[in-house]
């Protein structure tokens, strides 16, 4: 979030109701004998108006396969928009699944299953007819989902396959959690500790990194103690997100030397050592960066890091990253956010060059530096040989995630998340523009709304925020544990005793309550 004000974000949703219906599909190659070549469950997981979400699961009951290709036609011009557990493709009527390289082999009585989310015109019923490597199945069951989609959602969240295998396989019972702050991992859309467990992030933000040091006043806004980090574990937050400034950490001599360079660090480190010791979840951020930038919705006029900038640049920002992440990369217990708010999107004419410009940086319209893309980040991360979880946020100051999945960059560690804000003043502000652009990318990767809040001194918005969230398990971090006001932008706190005010009073009662 700007340190006051923030600027309202443009995105746009369609209505979407759930319903639930499934289906099972058995084949039998022809002149086969014994048992069919294979069997095929087709399911109509969720449905809403003009949109479904579906399921195949494929058992190989002949000789076992390295690579595999399953075929079915839509009958009533439906259109496959995206799918995960396989390669899709599709001309016409024609679907097309071709395994991806980690689930190639297909055994003997072996099982691939795959996930897809696909648009639908007046009925919705099933495919008659499955090939498994252009062999065909005969179809022998019910075929056609009800027409009538249920109008109440279904209480349980939706569920989708990883798009890489799992790095822990299954157990009854459940992994037990581990202890303390855990290395987090990508497993499919759900974040997993060193157990297997699957961890939640729910916490604050502490915002004053990012601003106190390059305007002269210090380096945190208030204690950065032992108490003060205590009380907020005494909220049942699990997860601190602490935003930087580029410039501070860098030592750039516009800075105060007494906030800057291995000062600005060490009080970094000893703060993030502070939330790991309350075993809570320490996400170091970028927030203010170097770069100027007087087009639309700018923050500043100024050259240096003292307000959001459209874009990270390309003249520090790797470096800043290099640097963060040979200071972390021995802890994976450390989470890194790549940048704040991005938001190409005011400065650039369209969405694919706001898209373009957010993942390949590069020269930017409308942005006058050299602008470093999340490809950049991610890959000046890892080339340090950090294995940390990295979160990358969308575009409209990180409340636009609708061309996330077709954009996001490559990470050869395969630890990546994505980063999303919601304020009750931005335009992704209701339950229609969730279903209808974070629920698709949920099914993907996990997800973090790395800021939560409202300006109007209550949690109405919040409440409903954190049930959405809840009921899919997913992540979210209240802005801001800072004792400012509802003038100057949501504040959690009243004193940095805890004591909240009654935006915070929503926030923490909540955590208490999930972990009662």
């Amino acid at each position: 979030m700007r340190h006051p004000p923030r600027l309202t974000a443009l995105l746009a949703g369609a209505a979407v109701t759930l319903a639930s219906t499934a289906l099972a599909v058995v084949g039998t190659a022809s002149g086969a004998a014994a048992a069919p070549v294979c069997t095929v469950e087709y399911s109509v997981t969720n449905q809403w108006t003009g949109g479904f979400q579906g399921a195949l699961t494929v058992t190989n009951n002949s000789t076992a396969l390295n690579g595999w290709s399953l075929g079915f036609s839509f009958p009533a011009g439906q259109q496959v928009g995206q799918g995960w557990g396989g390669k899709w493709s599709q001309s016409g009527a024609a679907v097309t699944v071709t395994n991806e390289s980690w689930n190639a082999q297909l055994g003997a009585g072996a099982k691939a299953t795959t996930g897809f989310i696909a648009s639908w015109t007046g009925t919705n019923p099933a495919p008659a007819a499955f090939t498994l490597g252009g062999v065909p199945c005969v179809v022998d069951g019910p075929t056609t989902p009800p027409t009538t989609p249920p109008t109440t959602p279904p209480t349980d969240p939706p569920t989708t396959p990883p798009t890489t295998p799992p790095t822990t396989p299954p157990t009854s019972p459940p992994p037990t959690p581990v202890t303390g702050a855990p290395e987090l991992s990508v497993t499919g859309n759900k974040f997993t500790d060193q157990n297997g467990a699957v961890r939640r992030l729910l916490g604050v933000n502490r915002s004053g990194g990012e601003f106190m040091c390059v305007q002269g006043y210090g380096i945190w806004d208030g204690p950065a103690d032992d108490a003060s980090v205590r009380a907020i574990a005494d909220w049942k937050a699990n997860t601190v997100r602490i935003p930087l400034n580029e410039e501070c950490w860098l030592g750039l001599d516009n800075v105060k030397p007494e906030y800057r360079g291995a000062n600005y660090v060490d009080a970094v480190k000893d703060l993030v050592s502070k939330v790991l010791a309350h075993g809570m979840t320490p996400v170091v951020e970028l927030h203010w960066t170097h770069g100027q930038y007087t087009g639309n919705s700018s923050g500043c006029a100024d050259v240096h890091a003292t307000c959001q900038k459209p874009m990270p640049n390309a003249q520090y920002t790797p470096a800043f990253w290099t640097s963060v992440a040979n200071t972390f990369k021995n802890d994976r217990r450390v989470v890194l956010d790549l940048f704040n708010e991005p938001y190409p999107d005011r400065a650039t004419s369209t969405a694919t060059q706001a898209w373009t410009c957010w993942r390949d940086g590069g020269t930017c319209p409308g942005i006058g530096y050299e602008v470093a893309g999340m490809q950049d980040l991610v890959d000046a991360v890892r080339a340090t040989g950090a294995k940390n979880l990295v979160l990358v946020p969308g575009l409209a100051y990180s409340n636009d995630l609708s061309q996330w999945l077709t954009y996001r960059p490559t990470d050869p560690a395969e630890n990546l998340a994505a980063a999303w804000h919601v304020y009750n003043f931005n335009t992704c502000a209701d339950e229609t523009c969730w279903n209808n652009t974070l629920a698709p990318v949920a099914a993907r990767v996990p997800l973090l709304a790395g800021e939560i809040g409202e300006n109007t001194c209550g949690h109405a918005f919040i409440d409903r925020v954190m049930k959405w969230f809840d009921d899919r398990g997913l992540s979210y971090l209240g802005w801001t544990w800072n004792t400012w006001n509802c003038n100057s932008g949501p504040a959690l706190i009243t004193s940095y005793d805890g004591t909240p005010t009654a935006f915070g009073t929503g926030l923490r009662d909540h955590l208490r309550a999930l972990t009662s």
